[in-house]
């Protein structure tokens, strides 16, 4: 499992709302022909963040193909013809039960941090309402792998999980 992030190239806008939906359907794309699973995302108007588990098929290939098909959508949508992103993206292998908490809950606080919402609920940015119930999930999400950590039951663990995520703050670092 790894958490994710790539960023714009001097912290430029890479993302819209026409991108966002865009990017998702790509994310699938990616997912499905490397064998990842997403648990988690926040697309933020200048990076993004990833919560997901691969395969023996690995992260690199993916990630290349992720980003290169994204700059040249978002640099077709904003007009630009250089980099897209700054360095190549970031992973951080998640490496216990409690490191995919953090991480999870941390990635769906990120537009709170970043002063765009109040709570992770206010965002369409985010994985954080299809993964609490509140619109239907996208194909994208591995919900039911998701919700595998937080009960058996579907009822009770998307209440588990959006209670677990509640509880976070904005404030709180990355561990």
């Amino acid at each position: 499992m790894y958490h994710v992030t790539s960023r714009g190239n001097d912290k430029q806008v890479i993302f819209d709302d026409v991108l966002r939906p865009v990017f998702l359907f790509e994310l699938d794309l990616v997912a499905r022909a490397f064998d990842w699973w997403i648990y988690g995302w926040a697309l933020m108007s200048n990076h993004y963040h990833l919560v997901l588990e691969i395969t023996d098929l690995g992260l690199a290939d993916g990630m290349h193909r992720l980003n290169n098909w994204f700059a040249k959508a978002s640099n077709a949508r904003f007009g630009r013809i250089n980099h897209c992103v700054g360095d190549r993206y970031s992973s951080s292998p998640i490496e216990s039960d409690a490191h995919f908490y953090n991480a999870f809950r941390y990635v769906l606080w990120n537009p709170v941090r970043a002063g765009v919402v109040a709570h992770p609920s206010a965002s369409g940015w985010t994985s954080y309402r299809p993964s609490v119930g509140l619109e239907h999930a996208p194909r994208v999400l591995a919900l039911g792998r998701l919700l595998a950590y937080f009960g058996a039951n579907p009822a009770t663990a998307y209440a588990a999980l959006q209670a677990f995520v509640d509880a976070g703050h904005a404030g709180e670092k990355l561990r």
